[in-house]
């Protein structure tokens, strides 16, 4: 009886101790190193909703969320290997592409379908027009894609980049060293200076002048999702899995913008969840909704747009070769259209 029983026992005590490999081996998560493009906002919601959520995990991925210095610094970030992935700057990447094409980082969910890049000009300011441009004062953080894109724009507006002086300027301070008539005009990204401006009791609207890279010959994307090559080489599934967890996150936003910010709060308690709901109310409506997210969803490109865009960017920043548009975007991680239109 014993020895008939042995091998089942020993069956059993194998199977146990498989099952137990197995969990232990479902239980174990990439760990992914994930960079902001700034501090934390309400337009970051989709990226601390699926942390809060479990959609990082539930795509086997262990993600940690650090703060940015600007949406160019973050391909910086992802180039040097500190960084798996981030949110950031896509003429940032052309740029490097041009330069480091086997180690620049890829796009892959396109998140700002528009350029939130604008100069920012109070209501009684003397530039009432992009020609008033010579001769005045721009403040504008270094690290920022609005700064680095700002001699673009002029050379698009025929306006000779030596006709103005940029200053570094303290990013918390764009708005403070406008009013005050230190600068006189910011380069900012829209949807955080709007806010700001609407946190400090202002009518960015009725008191200031908004004058829109996208309205003055700049026609390009921004903001989305980028991974390294190596990412991409090494771990596909992974690139997958993250992009399936923010759009997913993406989705459970557009239908409960307040679930975003409440994960946002959660993170980040010093925040103001009212503001921040109108800043991402401001992001979805003006810079991730647009006619063409509609037509192929949220996180794809239009290629010819895109290439036509790589070609902007080549001319104006006098780049020595123009990377292929699969060189810096590819949909190849993306979930099914109907998943991601908004």
């Amino acid at each position: 009886m014993t020895n008939r029983l042995l091998p089942t026992l020993t069956g059993a005590a194998m199977l146990a101790a498989t099952l137990v490999g197995a969990t232990a081996f479902a239980a174990e998560k990439l760990p992914v190193r994930f960079t902001l493009d700034w501090k934390i906002q309400g337009v970051h919601a989709p990226f601390y909703l699926a942390q809060q959520r479990g959609y990082f995990a539930d795509n086997g991925l262990d993600v940690t969320i650090d703060q940015g210095e600007g949406s160019a610094a973050t391909v910086s970030r992802v180039l040097s290997g500190t960084y798996d992935a981030g949110f950031g700057d896509m003429n940032a990447i052309i740029q490097t592409a041009a330069k480091t094409p086997d180690t620049a980082p890829v796009m892959v969910y396109q998140i700002y379908n528009q350029p939130p890049f604008a100069v920012l000009t109070k209501a009684d300011s003397p530039i009432q027009s992009v020609a008033d441009f010579p001769g005045h004062t721009f403040g504008g953080p270094a690290g920022s894609a609005a700064t680095k894109l700002f001699p673009a724009m002029l050379d698009a507006s025929d306006i000779n980049a030596d006709s103005v002086h940029i200053t570094n300027v303290a990013p918390q301070l764009q708005e403070q060293l406008l009013n005050r008539g230190d600068v006189d005009a910011s380069l900012v990204f829209n949807v955080t200076s709007y806010m700001n401006l609407v946190s400090q009791g202002k009518d960015p609207d009725a008191d200031y002048r908004w004058f829109a890279y996208g309205d003055n010959g700049l026609n390009i994307y921004s903001n989305g999702v980028m991974v390294s090559q190596a990412m991409i080489a090494d771990h596909p599934g992974a690139v997958e899995g993250l992009v399936t967890a923010i759009n997913h996150a993406m989705q459970a936003i557009i239908a409960d913008p307040q679930a975003g910010i409440d994960a946002v709060k959660a993170r980040e308690a010093f925040i103001d969840a009212s503001a921040e709901r109108k800043r991402l109310d401001f992001a979805m409506t003006r810079l991730i909704v647009s006619d063409e997210s509609r037509a192929i969803g949220i996180g794809d490109v239009d290629k010819q747009r895109l290439s036509k865009s790589i070609d902007t960017i080549v001319d104006l920043y006098d780049l020595e070769r123009t990377p292929s548009a699969d060189q810096v975007f590819t949909d190849r991680f993306l979930p099914p259209r109907d998943q991601r239109l908004p």
